[in-house]
């Protein structure tokens, strides 16, 4: 039915991919407008100014305090394909990579989901370099997806930019999964959904025919139980694709990958302590990693990060895994659970009390 559905929306040619601007700027349009594209956003909420119908977006992903400095993961930003079309942790040494020559040559939605390279901020009508900050990311992947780059719209709810809920690329990966599943997806199905996805995305490679060859760093930190390289391909594409967008969650419920919540959270990799970084490579020193007293005097401009075990007589949460160096690790002091009764949710107890005889779930 999945399937059905979706092949009924693409063979009747109303949307699209859209591709205007390039592959470096195409998607995140989909995500700044103010004015939903209409070519592939099919459902969306706008926003308006004069009846203050507004989102927090920007206030959220640029404030220390107002939201939770949300951040992607180093494993998850693994997930985004080298410009060919092959694994990036195929790539000798990644492991060890800094974050300026990681991002490079990826998947081009990577440089339109989180800060990195040339990302500039506009600072009353100017210009400004924009490196990730540490004082609103744990790991150094900070996301841009749905903010403005005027530093205006920072403050409080004041973005315009629509939110696209519902889109095309949304139905090209429904019917790419409901065919991988069923075990029917052709090359041409292939091509028609996730080589569309990936071409605007500026990826070169396997565009045309569906894998054949199984990407084992996904397999083994996401998918441990799936062997098929189409599956797998599929869901890597999905996450990429639909980041930030509210399907993460159920996805995982879905696939029954409830472990996940469990998963490291890692940064990016730091080699040394007291060696100041340039994570955008513009010339100008951004972050400093040290232990014990903030190095004096300090250098202008750049943030200093403690990551020493204790931070006075508690535990650090920002620590690095190796102490003084490795990836940047955020709440390791805590242990994770996960408990597989939240595969359902608890049906309220309003509920229950009108029909005793509705139950209740598992373990609930």
């Amino acid at each position: 039915e999945a399937a059905t559905a979706a092949k009924s929306v693409m063979d009747a040619g109303i949307y699209s991919i859209y591709t205007t601007g390039g592959t470096t700027k195409a998607y995140r349009s989909l995500f700044t407008n103010a004015t939903p594209i209409a070519a592939e956003v099919m459902l969306a909420a706008v926003m308006d100014l004069t009846l203050n119908e507004l989102h927090d977006a920007n206030w959220a992903y640029t404030s220390g305090t107002y939201w939770v400095k949300g951040s992607f993961i180093r494993s998850f930003i693994n997930t985004f394909l080298k410009e060919d079309g092959t694994p990036f942790t195929n790539t000798v040494g990644w492991e060890t990579m800094l974050f300026k020559d990681e991002v490079k040559g990826r998947d081009k939605r990577l440089q339109q989901t989180i800060r990195l390279g040339d990302y500039k901020r506009i600072s009353g009508g100017a210009q400004i370099p924009g490196p990730p900050l540490f004082s609103y990311t744990f790991t150094g992947y900070q996301p841009i997806k749905w903010t403005l780059d005027d530093m205006y719209y920072d403050t409080r709810d004041l973005n315009i930019n629509s939110v696209a809920l519902f889109r095309y690329a949304e139905v090209l990966l429904n019917y790419a999964e409901a065919k991988a599943e069923l075990g029917t997806l052709t090359d041409e199905d292939w091509a028609a959904t996730i080589g569309k996805l990936r071409s605007r995305a500026g990826i070169t490679g396997g565009l045309t025919a569906k894998p054949t060859v199984v990407d084992p760093y996904i397999q083994s930190v996401y998918f441990p139980g799936i062997t098929d390289p189409v599956i797998l391909e599929v869901r890597r594409e999905r996450g990429i694709e639909l980041s930030l967008e509210g399907f993460r969650f159920p996805d995982i419920l879905r696939w029954k990958r409830g472990e996940l919540m469990k998963m490291e959270w890692n940064g990016f990799y730091v080699p040394t302590l007291l060696t100041p970084m340039d994570l955008n490579e513009d010339g100008i020193l951004d972050v400093v990693f040290y232990q014990g007293t903030k190095p004096s005097p300090a250098l202008t401009g750049v943030e200093y990060v403690n990551v020493s075990p204790t931070i006075g007589t508690n535990q650090n949460s920002q620590r690095l895994k190796n102490d003084t160096s490795g990836e940047l690790t955020w709440m390791n002091n805590l242990t994770r659970t996960w408990d597989d009764k939240r595969y359902y949710y608890p049906i309220p107890e309003t509920d229950r009390l009108k029909n005793p005889n509705l139950g209740q779930n598992p373990g609930w």
